[in-house]
């Protein structure tokens, strides 16, 4: 592609014929022909490595507006006042091709199910559609990581040109804060939006919860053009809020919970490890069974089918495909049963409100006594540590704290700051240890909760993954003990 057609009207080197053959920020991949983008970071400056890319046969260089650099660089510069965006906008133009309907959520827990359920919804229309996030890309019973809850600009716009060639016209996924902040995704181009709850994470890289919260509401501030529907859990923390914003924008609002005004909950009984909902649509009541447990899984549900509806699935086809959703890897999965018939399950619950919505969940299928493990992330938010610690001895009956990602930190000072809140709380560091004790100790009537990991394959100690798996664990513990696994 021309330099002139990457850059559009947007600078003055739009006359400029150069032909870009690749766009990257990380000058190791610069190959020759290739645009580099010298983006500040929070730990490396991409400005260091300018100089590299050009040896490596850079053909031009996006960089902040005030950067000073070589005044010897024989490539053409851009510079902008915001270049994570312009980074963003020329990838959508570089590879030019996306789902021609791509709904975003967005929210602090609950995106990877919504996202799932949206995909399985238009996927029971035989449409085909694709869900993208924390646990990688779906479509079409296939299942690859992408390494982030929402990639770079220009790896996300190569997935989205891969998929669109591969015939997805459907696609939903999930907008982090990250990658809100650093305009990953301004390049796409949305049909609608979602909002699911907004609590405490992220801390470590958010200067405060308010740039948190912002950073999540350009999805509905900015994002999403005046007109375009906003789907919003009006129930949960922040729905409100997000109501008001998506209003002062002119987006079409489509409210949704007990207090929703679109798709309104009416009523939910449970059924087993199901539950039924009455829902209002425009005057018309409908009764839908949700073959999964918990009242976020049903808020999640009608975040889902707001979306599927608001972008055009008649919603008698919503409601049937709602009654067979799969709930996502390690969201409130249950992995098996153990000896004397305890009911195990895996949850990927990594803040406090995620932590209690789980234990709350289970509670009332629990006859025996409610056990949670889990741990909390190093070089991660250290302030949810006591709050989850809180959490998990104020509503379990018994609590081991063991080690989720360490990362860099000691993990038992980890440890420590979690056992600091939960009093009487059992502290066994090594995970697979852990598990094996928590299952080996259950009795009829139990249930357990593993928390924190859910879908990951892999634990971070220092700068090393080590291969893990909660699933895994739980399998090989309850294969041993003449327990059953579920799936």
């Amino acid at each position: 592609m021309k330099l002139n057609d990457l850059c559009g009207d947007e600078t003055s080197l739009s006359q400029d014929a150069t032909e870009i053959t690749g766009l990257t920020a990380d000058s190791r991949e610069v190959q020759p022909g290739f645009l580099f983008a010298a983006l500040p970071g929070t730990q490396v400056n991409g400005a260091r490595f300018v100089t590299d890319a050009v040896t490596r046969g850079a053909s031009a260089i996006l960089a902040p507006e005030g950067l000073e650099l070589d005044s010897a660089l024989s490539v053409p510069i851009i510079r902008d006042a915001a270049p994570r965006r312009r980074l963003a906008l020329m990838a959508a133009r570089f590879y030019g091709r996306q789902p021609a309907t791509c709904v975003a959520i967005t929210g602090t827990n609950g995106k990877t199910s919504v996202a799932s359920f949206v995909r399985q919804i238009w996927e029971a229309q035989d449409l085909f559609a694709a869900s993208m996030g924390t646990t990688g890309i779906a479509f079409n019973g296939e299942e690859r990581s992408l390494g982030y809850t929402t990639p770079d600009p220009v790896s996300l716009h190569s997935q989205l040109a891969g998929l669109t060639d591969r015939g997805v016209t459907h696609l939903a996924f999930e907008a982090s804060s990250h990658g809100l902040a650093q305009h990953r995704v301004d390049g796409m181009k949305l049909a609608a939006g979602g909002f699911t709850n907004i609590t405490r994470d992220h801390l470590d890289y958010h200067p405060s919860f308010d740039d948190y919260f912002a950073a999540k509401m350009r999805l509905f501030t900015e994002l999403l053009a005046p007109g375009q529907p906003a789907i919003i859990d009006v129930d949960s923390q922040g729905g409100e809020q997000a109501a008001e914003m998506a209003r002062a924008r002119g987006l079409k609002l489509f409210t949704v919970g007990r207090n929703g005004d679109t798709l309104r909950l009416l009523s939910s009984e449970r059924d087993g490890f199901a539950q039924t909902l009455c829902v209002s649509l425009e005057g018309a009541a409908y009764d839908v069974r949700v073959p999964l447990a918990g009242e976020f899984q049903a808020a999640n549900a009608l975040v889902a089918a707001g979306l599927a509806i608001a972008t055009g699935t008649p919603p008698e086809g919503v409601f049937r495909a709602v009654e067979h959703l799969k709930g996502a890897k390690g969201r409130l999965e249950l992995a098996g049963y153990s000896p004397k018939r305890a009911a195990v399950f895996i949850d990927y619950a990594h803040t406090p409100d995620a932590l209690e919505n789980a234990i709350l969940a289970l509670r009332s299928f629990t006859s025996g006594r409610l056990q949670v493990v889990f741990g909390c992330g190093g070089d991660r938010d250290r302030g949810k540590r006591p709050q989850m610690g809180e959490v998990a001895a104020r509503l379990a009956d018994h609590v081991i704290v063991t080690d989720d990602n360490p990362r860099s930190e000691d993990p038992a000072a980890i440890r420590a700051e979690i056992l600091a809140a939960a009093p009487g709380a059992t502290e066994i560091g090594n995970r697979t240890e852990a598990v094996s004790e928590a299952i080996a100790g259950l009795a009829e009537g139990d249930v357990l909760l593993i928390a924190g990991k859910g879908h990951e394959t892999g634990q971070i100690v220092g700068n090393t993954v080590l291969p893990y798996s909660d699933h895994d664990s739980v399998a090989k513990v309850l294969l041993a003990l003449g327990g059953k696994v579920i799936g």
